[in-house]
């Protein structure tokens, strides 16, 4: 069972927002309902401080949690026309819709704020939904610095990649970029989220890894059946329990509305609802919000770095609690 869990960070700490936000374990089928997560700690009432433990705090291991960082596209081309009319989103000129100079602007603040912060420096991973507007808003926000002639390395985005204007920017000094499927737009009838060839993609942005596509040119689009809301949520799931065969910790995951509303409704259904409002509420264009994964069902299979297993000393040193229990059995 894996848990997302909405984080704020203060300092040094991360702050745990949802108090069980549980989706179906690795037993069950992925439609089944999020489940309440029961804490790992017992209540603690002291009347000497007044304080009192919540029902919903938890703990659990830390290499068996993960830290994503979900951003929405920036601003494309078929959001400002479906804005003056929804009809607009038949339109095949929106085809694989690229970003409008407004949405590249969301992206130079975004990429601003993150260098900022210090979050550039901890992403071990950047995953991107295969469709222009979200590899132009990944390349943007995590990519290096603008690509000269003479770099070894080749570049992330060629110049004006999908009509951009913009210049080529680097592979150097960045995280590795990986472009998967299962976590793209609403499939079927939307021009705009129909994705181009994997051939023509990797024209455009020839350090993004796109050997996880089975076919190079899009099958899962459909011009006359568009994936229900349901079957979008389900699909998230399994993107987020195929997150647990990664090793790295910290990523940086690029998508898209519709698909992270239905994915994050469907995980915070058991939170407090002001949590679950929180959680799933509709981004924003080139909006960045991190949540923790907890697994809870040994989905994931590295070990623990930190930890370090010291040893029970024997005799008269053996601690209070373990004497007692044996104190009891005899």
């Amino acid at each position: 069972m894996t848990m997302i869990y909405g984080t704020t960070t203060t300092s040094s700490r991360i702050i745990s927002l949802c108090t069980a936000a549980a989706a179906g374990s690795s037993s069950s089928s992925s439609s089944v309902p999020c489940r309440r997560a029961k804490s790992l700690l017992p209540t603690l009432r002291c009347s000497s401080s007044g304080m009192e433990a919540s029902a919903g705090t938890a703990i659990y291991p830390l290499h068996r949690c993960k830290t994503i960082y979900l951003v929405r596209h920036a601003q494309g081309i078929h959001n400002v026309e479906g804005e003056k009319d929804p009809n607009a989103y038949m339109s095949p000129a929106l085809f694989d819709a690229h970003l409008t100079p407004l949405g590249w602007n969301q992206v130079d603040g975004l990429r601003e704020h993150v260098k900022k912060c210090g979050l550039a420096k901890k992403i071990e991973l950047v995953i991107s939904s295969p469709l222009l507007r979200t590899m132009q808003t990944a390349v943007g926000v995590f990519g290096g610095e603008n690509y000269t002639d003479g770099v070894s390395a080749p570049p992330l985005m060629v110049q004006n990649a999908g009509h951009s204007g913009r210049p080529a920017v680097s592979s150097l000094n960045c995280p590795p970029f990986l472009a998967v499927e299962t976590c793209r737009e609403h499939l079927g009838v939307h021009p705009c989220d129909k994705r181009r060839s994997i051939t023509e993609y990797r024209t455009l942005f020839p350090s993004i890894d796109f050997s996880l596509a089975k076919n190079d040119e899009d099958v899962l689009w459909e011009p006359d059946v568009r994936e229900a809301n349901e079957a979008v949520a389900t699909r998230g799931m399994k993107f987020i329990d195929w997150l647990w065969t990664r090793e790295e910790k910290e990523i940086a995951i690029v998508s898209h509305s519709g698909f992270l509303f239905h994915t994050l409704s469907m995980y915070s259904k058991e939170c407090h609802p002001t949590i679950q409002q929180e959680v799933s509420k509709h981004f924003a264009n080139c909006e960045l919000r991190s949540m923790m994964l907890v697994d809870r069902s040994m989905l994931g299979s590295d070990s623990a770095t930190w930890n370090y297993p010291g040893k029970i000393p024997a005799g008269l040193d053996l601690p209070s609690d373990v004497s007692d229990k044996k104190l009891h059995k005899n």
